[in-house]
């Protein structure tokens, strides 16, 4: 089963990545711009999305993603761990989050879905 911590291990393979406590809460940043937070709960966590997007994913799989009013004017989806599929699927998550905050000189140089073997569970 998936849970927060598996969040932390794979947001901390990322390149350059660091997690930081704000607002009572763990969060992810890569070249100081948060990509990730884990609410208190720790059964869902925060993935930036662009605002175009978000609707459609969250209408597409309302069980598995959603924002919360005080969210609702950010670029930020949250995503139920206990919804996911596998631990490829939180991955693949997570690294759309961690593109989108990156600088270029480390998205030319890493492909963060290439490097972890296929989830085993």
């Amino acid at each position: 089963m998936l849970d927060s911590e598996d969040v932390r291990r794979i947001a901390l393979s990322f390149p350059e990545t660091v997690e930081k406590e704000a607002w009572s809460m763990p969060t992810f940043r890569v070249a100081g711009k948060m990509f990730i937070t884990v609410p208190d709960d720790e059964t869902s966590f925060a993935v930036r999305c662009p605002r175009h997007e978000r609707g459609e994913l969250i209408a597409a799989e309302p069980e598995k993603f959603w924002v919360p009013p005080h969210e609702a004017g950010t670029p930020w989806v949250r995503v139920r761990i206990a919804a996911l599929d596998d631990r490829d699927e939180m991955r693949d998550i997570l690294a759309d989050s961690w593109r989108q905050a990156a600088p270029a000189r480390l998205l030319d140089a890493f492909d963060p879905g290439a490097d972890e073997e296929p989830d085993e569970r």
